[in-house]
């Protein structure tokens, strides 16, 4: 994975601050997409979905050229206003640009239930048009961001005939995290050339196991999305590279997801809760959720304090049938807690307190013989997760 954000050929972007956010910082941005351009996208599953995913999803079918973000407003819980301000801010950057309203698509991130000040965007969107460039990708990562403390981007390259496949891209998130989506935005970027069906076929698997197997708090947001556009600058035909591109995109979604659940608010340990032997994906993912969501287990991990009571309970009261105490396994990274439900003999309070002071921590729990096995990846619950979200909007 690159450590450096690729540049695409055949995107424009650019970031302003636009004084959306009241602390100076870059909070209005675009992005210009070639003529040659195919866009697929995935949304929140949160019923009170933001204006801009409601306008986002009408447009998508509509050739999109051009996407324009905002932070510090979700425009989220404002009603039919705020569909008409965000048609408006389209329907700005549009006449800027020269192309439809509808092939625009919008995103904001931020505090809900205020409406857009369109001042800012009527005053800003002409300013930001200007400075598009073909290296200010990294631009709009920052200014994508809202509690987030750094930039989260990712590039990788590969080759198909002796031509170069390059996917990027950037995302933001750092609270109210939970699948379907996270409470992130994501932006990704290839030069390979594709029909809107095939892409939108590969982003959802990719989404499926990154950013749909994250979770800082189990709050599910109202703006989430995640954009994958594609130039066909490279001249690589996706059916030519179905497999090398499917796991290149896996691994940038990846790493995105790593990156925001280790930026989560407050967040001082990363965690992997992994299931293993369940009936089936769901029986384990239901179990990995009720205890990544536990805010005992959380709250212990961020005492590095070994009280694994908190971990099994959270097990047992998992939503699934024919869970039977004799096959419950758990581990902290490889030191066996329980076997064959209950304390391993050789365990030691020493042992188990030694894993859970490290940064990085693996939770494996076996819950049968099936074949079955998933992981979600969460974070601790630390005094600065409430700080922070007590203070957000003051």
């Amino acid at each position: 994975m690159s450590q450096s954000l690729l540049n695409i050929e055949g995107v424009l972007s650019a970031s302003i601050d636009a004084g959306i956010k009241n602390n100076d910082a870059t909070d209005l941005s675009i992005i210009y997409l070639t003529e040659s351009t195919v866009t697929a996208a995935v949304f929140t599953q949160n019923v009170f979905c933001a204006a801009p995913v409601l306008v986002a999803k009408n447009h998508l079918n509509h050739h999109p050229k051009a996407l324009l973000i905002n932070s510090g407003n979700a425009n989220a819980g404002t009603g039919s206003q705020g569909m008409e301000n965000t048609l408006h801010t389209c329907a700005c950057l549009a006449g800027e640009l020269n192309i439809n309203t509808e092939q625009v698509l919008p995103f904001s991130t931020g505090v809900i239930g205020q409406q857009l000040e369109l001042d800012k965007f009527n005053q800003g969107i002409p300013k930001v048009v200007v400075k598009l460039s073909t290296d200010a990708m990294g631009d709009v990562a920052k200014g994508i961001l809202t509690t987030d403390l750094v930039e989260k981007t990712a590039s990788k390259q590969f080759e198909v005939n002796g031509k170069t496949v390059t996917i990027s891209g950037i995302a933001k998130g750092s609270g109210m995290i939970r699948p379907d989506m996270a409470t992130m935005l994501s932006f990704i970027f290839t030069d390979v050339e594709s029909t809107q069906a095939k892409l939108q076929q590969c982003l959802t698997t990719s989404v499926n196991q990154s950013f749909n197997r994250i979770t800082v708090d189990g709050d599910t947001s109202t703006n989430d999305a995640c954009t994958l556009s594609a130039t066909g600058a490279s001249g690589v035909d996706i059916h030519d590279c179905v497999d090398e591109f499917q796991q290149a995109l896996n691994e940038v979604t990846q790493s995105l997801a790593y990156q925001i659940i280790k930026d989560g608010e407050g967040a001082t340990k990363f965690v992997e809760v992994c299931v293993k032997g369940g009936a089936s994906s769901e029986d384990c993912l239901e179990v990995a959720y009720t205890v990544a969501h536990s805010p005992l287990v959380k709250t212990a991990l961020f005492a590095s304090d070994a009280n694994w009571g908190r971990i099994l309970a959270a097990v047992g009261r998992a939503n699934i049938s024919n869970l039977k105490i004799e096959d419950i396994n758990i581990y902290l990274n490889e030191v066996s807690i329980i076997q064959a439900g209950e304390p391993d003999e050789h365990y030691t309070e020493e042992a188990g307190s030694n894993e859970m002071a490290k940064e990085e921590i693996i939770i494996t729990i076996e819950i049968g013989k099936g074949d079955a096995q998933e992981s979600v990846w969460t974070t601790d619950f630390s005094y600065d997760y409430v700080k922070i979200n007590a203070e957000y909007r003051t």
